[in-house]
This record gives structure tokens, sequence and C-alpha cells, in this order.
């Protein structure tokens, strides 16, 4: 009798380390990958300039600065990143105005996206950045003399670019980076995953590796 009682007594010791465990197991699972999800109504906006179809298998959100060398770097790669998978791949740009000056530069942007001239503008701009943006500091008044050729009209981009909802839309940008702890430029999301760390290589990685699930 006692021992068929300590056997069934090392029984339910045995059995509760294992639930016990199980749970640990469990609860460090949802703790990892908790740790990789983002708040997805945070990533994209309906003002958000996006570049690619809607149903492309892979979206690309980047939070970025014009007055960021290191986007202005990014920018090519990740174009020709999209050119070598066609149609499969969704680029969003999110405001993220960090530099001092860089928020008046996006209102610009903005006022251009309204126009439907937001890319070219954003790659003239990009391309003489080493000329509006030196020592950390954005001058949009030497800006314009850059625009022309890219069909803007002028008059109204400047009246555009004070409207109540642009600036609303670049406070929302702002208020997301905070949300997904996004601190410097360029940063990116691949289908709601933030990079591992920082480089263009990782940002490849992360592709590949969405592009692979959607086949």
């Amino acid at each position: 009798m006692q021992k068929k009682t300590a056997y069934i007594a090392s029984l339910v010791i045995l059995l509760a380390v294992m639930a016990v465990g199980g749970w640990w197991s469990f609860s460090g699972k949802g703790t990892q990958e908790s740790a990789t999800v983002v708040d997805r109504s945070a990533l994209i906006r309906a003002h958000s300039p996006s570049m690619g179809g809607a149903e492309a298998a892979v979206v690309i959100v980047e939070f970025f600065d014009p007055a960021c060398e290191t986007c202005r770097t990014f920018y090519p790669k990740v174009k020709q990143l999209m050119a070598q998978h066609p149609g499969r791949i969704r680029l969003v740009m999110r405001y993220a105005p960090f530099h001092k000056g860089a928020d008046k530069v996006v209102a610009l942007l903005a006022a251009a996206h309204r126009q439907a001239k937001f890319w070219p503008v954003l790659e003239a701009l990009f391309a003489s950045q080493a000329d509006w943006a030196s020592n950390h500091t954005a001058k949009v008044e030497l800006t314009w003399k850059y625009l022309d050729g890219t069909g803007l009209n002028l008059e109204h981009l400047a009246i555009d670019m004070g409207a109540p909802d642009i600036q609303q839309a670049i406070a929302q940008d702002l208020a997301d980076a905070n949300t997904l702890g996004v601190a410097q430029t360029p940063e990116y999301f691949v289908n709601g995953r933030p990079l591992p760390s920082f480089g263009f290589e990782q940002l490849q990685q992360l592709v590949a590796e969405e592009l692979a699930k959607s086949r």
C-alpha cells in the first residue's frame, strides 16, 4: 500500500513538473514572438505615399528623413531590390523629420504628394541634398531651385505646405514612429517585421524570407 501511495505521489509530482515546464515553454515562446510583433495599425496610413501594387506579396514600410544621408544612399538600393522582383514588392514611405528644419522639407514633400509628384520631388531632393542640408540642418528655402522639371505648381505647393491636414499627417507619422520605437532613419519594417539589426543586407534577407513565404 505504501509503495502504491509513493508511486501515485511520484506520478502526481512528475505531471506537475511537466505541466509547469510546458507552461514555461509556451510562455517563453510567446514572449520571444511578441518581441518581433509591432502595432500594425501604426505602420501605414491613408496619406502615406507608396510605390508598387496593392497586392504585392511584400510590403516595405520605411520611416525616412529627406535630410538623412543614409536615406539618400539606401533609396536607389531599395528601388533596385524592387526591380529584381517586379510586382512583388510595395514600398510605403512614412515621414520622420528628425533633423533640424526637416519638418518643412517633409511638408514640401507632402504638398507635392497632393499633386501626385511625391516621387520625382523626393528624387530631386535626394540628388541635391548636399546643397540644402548640411551640419544636420535642413534649409527648405534652398530646395526650391531644384523643383524645376518636376511638374509642380509651385504657387499651390507653397499654400499647401501649411495646410492643417498636411501638418496633421506629419504629426501622425511622428506619433506612429514613436509607437513603433523608431529612433533613427531609415527604419524599415517588412510585412510588419522590424529589421533584426540595421543594414541593407538585413533588409534584403528579411525581404527574401517574406518572398519565400508567398511562393
